[in-house]
């Protein structure tokens, strides 16, 4: 790229705050958007008794009637949100969506006020206008701060055109619109208004960002940047659930770095340490957007690859194998270097389904008989399901490699 075309540094770090990268926050996320859809359907119908109550006390106002309305349809699309984050529909943009109906649903209810010409009901509701921040407080269970943003200032501009639009088209401080029952005009009034919705977004994005860094730190190794085992033990039970009701297929592959206590006696724990992020690393260089590393424990690796058949975990894990074997680890604090090589073993759902034990338990076999025959090898299951347990050598040792 020309240093004419190179993004600015606000550019970078716009794009940098935008980008959700992290599969555990998308998880969390998914999860998040879930609870908020139980949240809306107990606080819509919550709602409901305001103008019930109303209307019991005075069935005259045109408002209460409006809320009630309003309101239905309310209920009505909180339990079609249930239904879709309970599907999985839309899973990347269904936080930007509900937040943005949760937002609409509050300024369509006003802009029906100035419909009906009541003005002053739009711009001073003691209530429709709060239920702004039960939106932008719902986006804090979305772990996204980008749907926090969204939302807020959805609000803000939504809010101020409406606003401006009853400052003029009507005389709001007219006296035919005596005595006033919302309260007068005043735009320093409406001013705070939108000023408290800028502090609801900024409070709730904090929060989200915050618990963005809380998240991954429970959920990462500290030594690797993969994911860690209680991480892929609740991701492994979500994609079994997930590859049972599609019926496709899931792989798990188990690697283990071959002779490291010997790596470790020769060069030292802090070059094994390296190791192990070397090892990450080529990890992270060759897997698939959709795959799920982490450290089981020690130097044992363990990859979730959703929608994958083990004819293409094979060969995934065969690159992976490649990968580690051409790379060399330097030895920190010495002018050397080294070379690792790891050993796989891989099982796979094949259109069955299998609990998380079995697939771990299969694939652990795998890595055993990997490691009997040689190590720097991946050994799956073989393609004929009707020979059981039988296992498939799928490549010849990259021999040559030192540490064995």
């Amino acid at each position: 790229m020309s240093p004419m075309h190179e993004p600015t540094p606000v550019a970078r770090w716009w794009s940098r705050s935008w980008r959700l990268d992290d599969e555990a926050l998308r998880d969390a996320g998914l999860g998040g958007e879930l609870l908020v859809a139980r949240v809306r359907m107990g606080l819509c119908a919550l709602l409901l008794l305001i103008p019930l109550r109303n209307l019991v006390e005075d069935p005259s106002p045109g408002e209460n009637y409006v809320g009630l309305g309003m309101l239905l349809i309310a209920n009505a699309v909180s339990v079609a949100m249930y239904v879709a984050s309970r599907r999985g529909v839309a899973r990347r943009s269904l936080g930007f969506l509900s937040a943005g109906v949760d937002v609409c649903l509050v300024s369509i209810t006003l802009v029906i006020f100035l419909v009906l010409g009541t003005p002053h009901t739009a711009t001073n509701s003691k209530v429709v206008f709060e239920i702004y921040f039960l939106a932008i407080a719902g986006t804090c269970l979305r772990h996204d701060r980008r749907v926090c943003l969204v939302a807020g200032a959805l609000a803000m501009v939504q809010y101020a055109a409406i606003v401006a639009y009853a400052d003029w088209g009507w005389d709001l401080n007219a006296p035919t619109f005596a005595p006033f029952t919302y309260g007068m005009f005043s735009w320093s009034a409406q001013i705070s208004r939108l000023i408290l919705l800028a502090a609801a977004t900024v409070l709730s994005t904090a929060i989200v960002v915050r618990g963005e860094r809380l998240r991954h730190l429970s959920t990462r190794d500290r030594l690797t940047g993969l994911y860690n085992r209680g991480y892929f033990d609740e991701r492994l039970e979500e994609e079994l659930q997930r590859a049972a009701r599609g019926r496709v297929p899931m792989s798990v592959a188990l690697l283990d770095l071959d002779h490291f206590k010997q790596f470790n006696d020769a060069h030292g724990h802090v070059a094994g340490d390296a190791a192990l992020r070397a090892f990450a690393g080529a990890l992270r260089g060759t897997l698939r957007r959709g795959d799920v590393a982490a450290r089981f424990g020690g130097e044992e690796f363990v990859v979730l690859m959703p929608g994958t058949a083990l004819e293409h975990a094979l060969a995934t894990m065969e690159r992976v194998r490649h990968e580690v074997a051409a790379m060399t680890v330097k030895i920190p604090h010495a002018a050397t270097s080294a070379r690792i090589t790891t050993s796989v073993g891989i099982s796979g759902t094949e259109g069955q389904h299998r609990t998380a034990e079995e697939l771990i338990r299969g694939a652990d076999a795998r890595l055993f008989e990997a490691k009997r025959l040689g190590r720097d090898r991946v050994v799956g299951p073989a393609q004929t399901r009707s020979t059981g347990d039988l296992m498939a050598v799928r490549a010849a040792p990259a021999g040559g490699a030192p540490g064995r």
